[in-house]
């Protein structure tokens, strides 16, 4: 008699993150559904491990693991069509992009990922609204970006982007960012609050100008050809679980946000909401390299991503929770 179905789902953050969670809530729906037909091997953060963070999509395919979630912009080098949200100032809020990889965009993304990888997607997380953190001057305006070395992701329309606005890009893996903030080698970093708050950044980087400039995804995968040749029914009950957990992280990402929040305020940082006037100056700034990367993708492509943001110029609300909200404890913004 043969034993269970063995899955090794790995990620790159601690036991607090949301996409941690996201995995334990995958592994809990599966073993559910299907009891000891499986066993499911959690590794939260291969960090410690000296794996990095870009190097989980390869160790998937290469059938070191069998599933993992990954940010999306680790892959748009590979797959284009992903880097639509790459671009700063362009996504809808994140009730709207998460509306728009449930639906026809989301099919494209599964598509192009099946034909230029050897992974198949099984949902789309929510990877937060990314915002700027200095360690002492908020950024009203992108002039007062303009030298400061910032850490990026290893993504080259991320860098292109940045340094159109005035910085300096320096990719550090995510398993080296705490130290490298800690060590001073970057000027400012960009992220959302949940990470910047469970990697410990605002210690070192404390003002958070809430730009709201990315709203990221995360891509849940498994191994395309291991998929494949598990039986019908236990591939049906890794998709329900999969469609499950998706369900739980953004739930849980979405909460997060205000915890955050509240928690970043109650250790001192400083979280600095833009006006209207201020979020336009950075959208007319990040403008003509949006134009140049929207010129690469194809007219569908690009219908399928405004169907949702439509044609006006309204930027997604970056604010996890009411401004006032938002105060620190001197009543600083």
């Amino acid at each position: 008699m043969s034993g269970p179905v063995r899955i090794t789902l790995a990620g790159y953050q601690g036991p607090d993150s949301v996409h941690t969670r996201g995995l334990e809530a995958f592994r809990d729906a599966l073993t559910a559904a299907v009891g000891d037909r499986v066993e499911v091997i959690l590794r939260p953060n291969v960090g410690p491990d000296g794996i990095k963070t870009e190097a989980l999509p390869g160790l998937v395919e290469a059938g070191e693991l069998d599933a993992c979630y990954i940010a999306s912009s680790y892959l748009a080098g590979r797959v284009r069509e992903l880097s639509l949200f790459d671009m700063p100032f362009s996504a809808p809020d994140r009730h709207r992009a998460l509306a728009l990889v449930d639906g026809p965009l989301g099919a494209r993304f599964g598509s192009a990922l099946a034909a230029a990888t050897g992974l198949t997607l099984l949902g789309v997380w929510d990877n937060g609204l990314r915002h700027m953190a200095t360690a002492r001057q908020p950024l009203h305006d992108p002039s007062e970006c303009d030298g400061m070395v910032l850490r990026t992701l290893p993504n080259d329309d991320h860098q292109a982007a940045f340094r159109a606005l005035g910085f300096r890009p320096l990719v550090i893996d995510a398993k080296d960012l705490t130290q490298a903030v800690c060590d001073g080698e970057v000027d400012a970093q960009e992220n959302p609050l949940t990470n910047t708050y469970n990697f410990n950044l605002h210690g070192r980087l404390p003002v958070i100008t809430l730009t709201g400039h990315l709203m990221g995804i995360a891509l849940f995968v498994f191994n395309k050809d291991r998929f494949a040749a598990l039986p019908e029914d236990l591939r049906q009950a890794i998709s329900a679980a999969a469609a499950e957990a998706t369900r739980a992280q953004r739930a849980l990402a979405e909460s997060e946000d205000e915890h955050c929040a509240r928690a970043l305020r109650d250790d001192g940082a400083t979280l600095v909401v833009l006006t209207d006037a201020q979020r336009a100056a950075w959208r007319e700034a990040a403008a003509p390299h949006t134009e140049r990367a929207r010129a690469q993708h194809d007219p569908e492509l690009l219908a399928l991503f405004d169907a949702e943001t439509g044609t006006d110029d309204k930027a997604p609300d970056p604010t996890p929770e009411p401004a006032t909200a938002l105060l620190n404890t001197r009543g600083e913004m």
